[in-house]
């Protein structure tokens, strides 16, 4: 009888047992979402014989994109190979050679040492240690009527580029720079950085210990898509591949409350705007649970309370301080009435009597949760407060539509 060899076994497969399929996946890499959005400008070359320009909205989005390659050096080595028009004009692609396999060896792949062994992981952490790794954020599509309220801002912010209210400029230095409310690019693609739940962390290394932001966002593409990217990857990823977009009056200062650790001789301080919390006794007044008022003093704010409940301004009653913010470079009155505007639906609605029995209708309390109101001061520091509105009935800020 003749033995079998290898080739009789794989030959001798009928059923196709031992064929094998390639997985494929239909997660797209950065690099895949890259060469898409440069494909899309070649699609728009071949049909109009011409490169995308600022003449419609419709072009302009492509228009920013192509210019955000050109600029981009590594960006331009990835799509190089797919520039059938000759777009990005002369590029180096660098030639990989056998050394800089071996010299790029991060890992270790490639060293063998006496303590080598198959059954030592070196290079694999422990499942415990994968189990604390956060998961990665990716983005997950938006539906037509919840992007609808997000697209008519793109479009505006597209237009208010064109018009040079606006400007595309270089990003760094993410922990100041990347702020609820503004817009920034990401390879040619515009988005929003709607919300960012941060708090300062302290973070160990050898040279010292420092202390940063971390956190998770909500972060809208003008693609249609969202995510929850962390606060610190998308920075690096802005500061990689990305721009960010200045806001309208450039020339108007843009911090409104002011680190005393960086307080410059120059900068003037000009007021306070301090929240406060009721301690009447009043049923009318104590059975509110988010009563707060938001006010202004240009003296200090233990001074201006101290005499509380003689007063109808505090309701008659003492109060307690929740917050107070130190204003400079601004005028904190008018600050003071942006906040009472913004929150005018849930102003307080009661009519008190003095000692005298006069009425007195108080008008800056506000029945409104005390994080919305910090959202809300958020908003207006990084002046983009005008795309929003307070709800009464969700005691939410919404977009407005």
């Amino acid at each position: 009888m003749n033995k079998k060899t290898l080739d009789d076994i794989f030959n001798d497969d009928d059923f196709g047992l031992l064929d094998i399929k390639t997985k494929t996946s239909n997660v797209k890499t950065e690099e895949n979402r890259l060469i898409d959005a440069f494909e899309e400008i070649n699609l728009f070359i071949d049909k109009n014989h011409r490169e995308p320009n600022t003449s419609s909205m419709s072009e302009y989005g492509l228009y920013a994109k192509l210019r955000n390659f050109k600029e981009n050096e590594t960006d331009k080595k990835t799509l190089k190979p797919y520039d059938r028009h000759n777009l990005l004009g002369h590029v180096e692609i660098d030639e990989l050679t056998i050394d800089d396999i071996f010299n790029d060896d991060d890992l270790g792949l490639l060293e063998t040492d006496n303590e080598l062994d198959i059954f030592k992981y070196k290079h694999i952490s422990k499942s415990d240690d994968r189990a604390k790794t956060d998961f990665v954020a990716k983005r997950k599509p938006l539906k037509e009527k919840e992007f609808e309220k997000y697209e008519k801002m793109f479009q505006k912010i597209h237009q208010e580029i064109k018009e040079g209210k606006r400007r595309i400029e270089t990003f760094n230095k993410y922990e100041e720079n990347l702020i609820v409310g503004n817009f920034y690019m990401i390879s040619g693609v515009l988005l929003y950085l709607e919300s960012a739940d941060l708090k300062k962390e302290e973070w160990i290394q050898k040279s010292g210990n420092r202390v940063r932001l971390e956190g998770r966002t909500r972060t809208i593409f003008e693609n249609k898509t969202h995510s929850n990217m962390l606060f610190r990857s998308l920075g690096k990823q802005i500061e990689k591949n990305g721009k960010m977009i200045t806001n309208i009056n450039e020339n108007t200062e843009q911090n409104l409350f002011i680190n005393t650790d960086l307080l410059n001789e120059e900068d003037i301080k000009t007021g306070w705007i301090y929240v406060l919390k009721s301690k009447s006794v009043n049923p009318n007044i104590a059975n509110f649970k988010d009563l707060y008022k938001i006010g202004y003093s240009s003296t200090s704010v233990d001074e201006r309370i101290k005499n509380a409940k003689n007063e109808a301004t505090y309701l008659f009653a003492d109060v307690k301080k929740i917050a107070t913010y130190q204003v400079y470079n601004r005028n904190a009155d008018k600050l003071e009435s942006l906040l009472h505007r913004f929150f005018a639906q849930a102003c307080l609605n009661v009519d008190l009597f003095d000692t005298r029995g006069q009425r007195i209708t108080p008008r800056e309390w506000f029945v409104v949760p005390f994080d919305v109101i910090e959202e809300v001061i958020h908003l207006i520091l990084n002046e983009s407060i005008m795309n929003y509105e307070y709800d009464v009935i969700s005691k939410k800020i919404k977009l407005k539509q």
